[in-house]
């Protein structure tokens, strides 16, 4: 339980040791009690020219902001989700991926936030695909959702404590909508969880770091790629029987 009476910077050590820094974050990684969730790269919001982005000028995104957001996907995200993938995959670890799509065409079951919004990918539409380079591979887990965070909407938590993971390394977009929202909702669930801050994009590094700013010392550890490889690494090297 945390202490209420100690001061600020005492607090902030309890908020670390509790959420961030507690062994058994690394044990349940060594016993690969840990999973990879991606979160909505797909045509909907992540590519140039589709579903949100068909038309820029009604996207409610400026030039300014576009060109930042695809241009950090593209050169930085994208390719460190792939790295992060193939490390989870090869370290036999899931890898989970969480998109906006709704159950009918119609998308008469989103959320109401989803339904004023006018926000639907449709089941089998081209909006509700995940960009090739960071797609699933084999049977890997895709959650459906249609809400910013993958909890409330999906039945995520019920799957994740199926398959005993108690760790979860988050990446995708937008860090400070869809990314923020299931990390916290993680922490409060009882998840250790780390946020991989380049592997997350959103339209502005204002927000993005701000976002990120948020969620540090209290609801997540934030990470490089590297560092999440280099930990990942680490922590399951051996098989599983000499741990």
């Amino acid at each position: 339980m945390l202490n209420l009476k100690m001061g600020k910077g005492e607090q902030r050590a309890d908020y670390i040791e509790a959420f961030l820094c507690h062994p058994e974050r690394t044990r349940a990684l060594r016993e690969r009690k840990a999973a990879l969730v991606c979160i909505d790269v797909q045509y909907l919001d992540a590519a140039p020219g589709y579903g949100l982005f068909t038309d820029p000028e009604a996207s409610g995104v400026s030039k300014q902001g576009r060109d930042y957001y695809f241009s950090r996907l593209e050169d930085l995200v994208m390719p460190n989700m792939r790295r992060l993938q193939e490390q989870f995959r090869d370290s036999s670890l899931e890898v989970i991926h969480c998109r906006i799509c709704a159950l009918t065409k119609d998308g008469r079951d989103r959320s109401s936030g989803h339904k004023r919004l006018g926000l639907l990918a449709a089941p089998g539409s081209k909006e509700a695909e995940f960009l090739p380079e960071v797609a699933p591979v084999g049977d890997e887990i895709i959650i459906n959702k249609t809400a910013s965070g993958a909890f409330p909407s999906t039945n995520l938590h019920f799957v994740l404590q199926n398959m005993g993971i108690e760790t979860l390394y988050m990446v995708g977009v937008y860090t400070n909508e869809c990314v923020e929202t299931t990390a916290r909702d993680a922490c409060d669930l009882g998840y250790f969880v780390t946020v991989v801050d380049d592997a997350c994009a959103t339209v502005s590094q204002e927000l993005h770091d701000a976002s990120l700013g948020v969620l540090k010392f209290r609801y997540a550890n934030v990470m490089t790629t590297q560092e999440v490889l280099h930990e990942v690494r680490r922590e399951t090297n051996l098989p599983r029987g000499e741990r």
